[in-house]
């Protein structure tokens, strides 16, 4: 993409002092790099079909690719078996993984995405926590919700607890998270190389509003986290009064200790903090193959327990009905704005105490929607990884079956396919449902997910053995 609003002046001066950020003015008007990260729970030998490079933080699940292919007519993609996600993001995860690390590696945990829309971050992380760990997903502008909540939804492999609050003043969950991360509201200098609005909405003023802002976030966060849980901190933009300075904040008020993230050390054009004493990382286009990004992994004095959920009543589970056994393990059900939802049965507790602070938009998996007596199976519990392989009669279908069924199209299905609710499969992964009455088949696609283009495009990312 090429940018067509040039980089103010006063912002060029702002970075000018500092020599890490030289070189990077040029490379800001430079084409941005295309990576992806592989759900190896659904496709675990799958490599991409176009690879320039493996992202060396990764954890070989993230690939650059040669250039941008037409992502939204791959109907992997749409299955999740892989994400569009910045290089430079994919960093978060490796600071999670330290976390999981350093908080005893295996046993679940509760984790807290504060700022999570469109859903990257979220995704690595889950990809890094134990099994059973409690996973809240956090976004406060309610437009970015839906999208935050179809890409977890797509990826499947974890039920993530969707919430949409001010990060600034959430209540009521004091010491009840083991980690944190906080992808916080930033003036975006990171976006410069491919959002002209950034370029264009810079001023020392936004960079004043976000640091307050910043700060007033981490400062409610911070009593969040339990006594040596952690924080990680990042932004994509590069000044110091939104990154270095409000991690030097944390240290001297609060007993802040930054972490070093050993998959990060030493990675290739990684920079380190500025102008600080401790360990931080900066992502700066020019010298790695991303977006601008700073990082910075801190652990909370002590070493406690996470608060034991005290008050208000407990959650009672509703019946599952049919669907408990169309799911792998023990869960629960929550009916939610007309939709029934399924949460391990261990996370229950903890849940009533999340939805008792923070506004519920999906609490885990979305099972059903009921309409009267009926219950028709959702999308979301096709792409889950916890749904049994038995559960539903399954036909398999082409490409281009595939795609009409992705634009909520009718499809014809095999011959000798079975009357009622029939799960599509392409690729040998789940696609989605339609209900089979014979002489047609009802496409049920979520109409807010359906591809909009009436003559799609065949795209194939991926090489899946």
């Amino acid at each position: 993409m090429e940018m067509t609003v040039p980089l103010q002046a006063a912002f060029l001066d702002s970075i000018a002092p500092y020599p890490a950020l030289a070189g990077l003015a040029a490379a800001l008007d430079t084409p941005s790099e295309v990576s992806i990260r592989i759900n190896r729970r659904k496709a675990p030998l799958a490599a991409p079909a176009d690879a320039d490079g493996a992202v060396p933080w990764a954890g070989g699940d993230g690939f650059y690719l040669g250039e941008r292919p037409a992502f939204t007519f791959d109907p992997a993609l749409h299955q999740g078996l892989y994400y569009v996600q910045d290089a430079s993001s994919m960093a978060a995860a490796a600071a999670v993984a330290r976390a999981v690390e350093l908080s005893g590696g295996d046993r679940p945990l509760r984790f807290l995405d504060a700022c999570a829309a469109p859903g990257g971050k979220t995704i690595g992380a889950i990809c890094a926590l134990p099994e059973g760990s409690l996973a809240v997903a956090n976004e406060y502008s309610p437009r970015r919700v839906p999208v935050l909540v179809e890409n977890l939804a797509k990826w499947g492999t974890a039920p993530v607890v969707v919430t949409s609050a001010d990060a600034s003043s959430i209540k009521g969950l004091d010491g009840f998270f083991d980690i944190i991360a906080a992808d916080v509201p930033c003036s975006g200098e990171g976006m410069m190389r491919k959002d002209d609005d950034a370029r264009r909405q810079w001023s020392a003023a936004l960079l004043r509003d976000c640091a307050a802002l910043q700060r007033a976030i981490v400062e409610r966060l911070w009593r969040a986290l339990r006594p040596g849980g952690m924080l990680v901190y990042s932004t994509c933009t590069f000044n110091r009064a939104e990154n270095e300075e409000v991690v030097a904040a944390l240290v001297a008020d609060h007993g802040a200790e930054p972490l070093a993230v050993p998959a990060l050390d030493g990675a290739p054009g990684v920079a380190g903090a500025i102008d600080a004493g401790f360990p931080a990382y900066r992502f700066i286009p020019g010298r790695v193959r991303g977006e601008g990004l700073f990082l910075c992994l801190l652990r909370k004095p002590g070493d406690e327990p996470a608060a034991t959920v005290k008050s208000g009543k407990p959650q009672r589970g509703v019946d599952l009905g049919v669907a408990a056994g169309r799911l792998s393990g023990d869960w629960a059900g929550i009916a939610h704005s007309g939709s029934l939802y399924a949460l391990p049965s261990a996370q229950m507790a903890a849940y009533a105490a999340v939805a008792r602070a923070m506004p519920v938009v999906s609490p885990g998996i979305e099972v059903a929607t009921v309409k009267g007596r009926d219950t028709i199976p959702s999308q979301p519990l096709a792409l889950s990884t916890y749904l049994r392989p038995d559960a539903f009669p399954a036909a398999e279908v082409d490409t281009a079956t595939a795609l009409t069924y992705l634009c909520r199209n009718a499809v014809s299905l095999p011959d000798g396919t079975p009357r009622g609710i029939v799960l599509l499969t392409h690729g040998g992964h789940p696609l989605g449902f339609v209900k089979n009455l014979g002489s047609r088949a009802n496409n049920l696609y979520p109409a807010s997910w359906r591809i909009l283009s009436q003559q799609p495009r065949a795209a194939t990312i991926l090489k899946i053995r």
